[in-house]
């Protein structure tokens, strides 16, 4: 008797372990929680489907296949992420990609509208702005942002303006020098009908993808 009550239990005990509910995240790493998203990216209209916790800067170069903006920090402190966001520079990796459902979405690639340099990239080049290349992508969406609200931005603008954003190499100075001629030369030329701040493929250091 005292073995079938033995066996009985066992069974029930095994029963119930085989009924326990999963642990929350081996449920989340199952059935990730999804969601439909419409990014308008550089002015594209992209449906995806997106996990709600993926961060706009991996949408962007995982599924949109965009890899101009860089990941350096995770942590919103270098802005080698920075992506426009209506207009607003905003820090990709922080961002969630839910968030930017519907709304215009600019990335370094959207900047450009040819192949010529533009009086932005030629003062980056001629002014010893770049160096290694990987902050460049987020320094001109800063700037691009930056120059939009302030044409005639003094030094310590400038600084202000791309206080976000981190370089490891050039010191600033060349930036902030790159930056103030590309807004003089602006102020001397006509505006022309496209957008003239843009980034080529070479400055946005996408063979620095990672």
């Amino acid at each position: 008797m005292a073995a079938v009550i033995t066996r009985r239990a066992i069974r029930a005990a095994l029963t119930r372990v085989g009924r326990r509910r999963p642990h929350p995240r081996q449920r989340l790493e199952r059935d990730p929680m999804s969601t439909e998203i419409t990014l308008n990216v550089n002015g594209e209209q992209i449906p995806l489907t997106v996990d709600e916790h993926a961060s706009l800067l991996h949408t962007v170069r995982d599924q949109v296949g965009l890899t101009g903006s860089k990941e350096g920090c995770d942590d919103s402190e270098c802005g080698a992420c920075m992506m426009l966001l209506d207009g607003r520079p905003v820090n990709s990796c922080s961002y969630l990609a839910v968030q930017a459902d519907g709304a215009e979405v600019t990335t370094v690639e959207g900047l450009s509208t040819g192949a010529d340099l533009s009086p932005l990239q030629r003062a980056f080049l001629e002014k010893g702005g770049v160096q290694c290349g990987f902050c460049t992508p987020g320094m001109l969406v800063s700037a691009t942002a930056l120059l939009r609200a302030n044409p005639a931005p003094t030094e310590d603008e400038i600084r202000i303006g791309l206080s976000g954003n981190l370089c490891r190499c050039t010191g600033y100075d060349g930036i902030v020098a790159a930056v103030a001629a590309a807004a003089r030369e602006a102020r001397q030329t006509p505006r022309r009908s496209a957008p003239w701040f843009c980034a080529t493929e070479w400055l946005t250091a996408t063979a620095l993808s990672t």
